[in-house]
């Protein structure tokens, strides 16, 4: 691709980074670029794997979340963001936060979570789920700190039960994994993310049991090649690392580093994987 494709798309990038809660219409971006709209739209969807419209969509959500937990407030993220009515944000809910904007905002309030603990060969291992699937994977020494760390996505949640027997089934597929038993994990997911996060999530699962990727050579395979920093950040937001193996993510020089769970553990992981390939 021509680099002053690459350019214009970078600078699209920015536009809309910088947009808060002002809407940026196609032929706008374009005229800024100096592209024809359709044009525009065909590169940046090539390069970015979504097109403008679902990208600042994604950018809007992520402030109305933020707005949300700042405040409160539904009236106040719903323009803060740049939605033209709460209608316009009801839509959308479902798709990005998984539960209404009030419950949210409350949250968490109304989600029903349930998880277990069992000893894993990399410390203690807590998983959770919804009805819907997993949700949360934690490692850790200290079982307050694990829970902890589950409840604090949700800190208003309806309940946050231990039930063994729900999770049972998961867990069992999960230590099968980590005692080198089982090296495919297919497992329902209940996980909230942006376009982005599900190229990057979807990239780090296609990566065999085993190998591993550095983040350049994952940004260039979504086709951005100066996009590692942002590729990181999609590891670290990873919130069921064992199925979505970010720990098979490391730099480009071999080395190892971001695991929320300690690199100690990722590197664990890593041998443990490689003993069983």
């Amino acid at each position: 691709m021509p680099s002053h494709h690459w350019e214009a798309v970078e600078r699209a990038c920015a536009r809309l980074d910088s947009a808060a809660g002002e809407r940026v219409t196609l032929a706008e971006l374009a005229a800024e670029v100096g592209m024809s709209p359709w044009h525009l739209q065909r590169v940046f969807r090539k390069v970015v794997g979504v097109s403008p419209r679902d990208y600042a969509d994604a950018l809007r959500a992520a402030r109305f979340k933020a707005e949300l937990k700042a405040h409160g407030r539904v009236a106040e993220a719903t323009y803060g963001a740049g939605y033209g009515s709460s209608s316009r944000v009801y839509e959308a809910a479902a798709r990005t936060l998984g539960m209404t904007p009030a419950t949210y905002a409350k949250g968490g309030k109304g989600a029903r979570i349930v998880y277990s603990l069992a000893e894993s060969p990399l410390g203690r291992l807590l998983v959770a789920a919804t009805a819907a699937g997993l949700c949360f994977l934690a490692l850790g020494d200290d079982e307050a700190a694990l829970i902890a760390e589950l409840t604090a996505e949700f800190p208003a949640a309806e309940s946050i039960e231990r039930d063994d027997l729900a999770i049972q089934d998961s867990l069992e597929v999960l230590m099968a994994y980590l005692e080198g038993e089982t090296p495919h994990l297919d497992l329902p997911l209940d996980v909230r993310a942006t376009a982005f996060q599900r190229r990057v999530w979807s990239e780090l699962i296609a990566i065999p049991y085993g190998e591993t990727r550095s983040y350049r050579e994952i940004a260039e395979l979504l086709g951005l090649p100066k996009g590692q920093r942002a590729v990181g950040r999609a590891c670290a937001t990873n919130p069921v690392s064992l199925v979505i193996p970010c720990h098979r993510a490391i730099r480009g020089d071999g080395g190892l580093s971001g695991y929320r769970w300690g690199l100690p553990r990722k590197a664990r992981l890593l041998e443990l994987e490689a003993e069983g390939d």
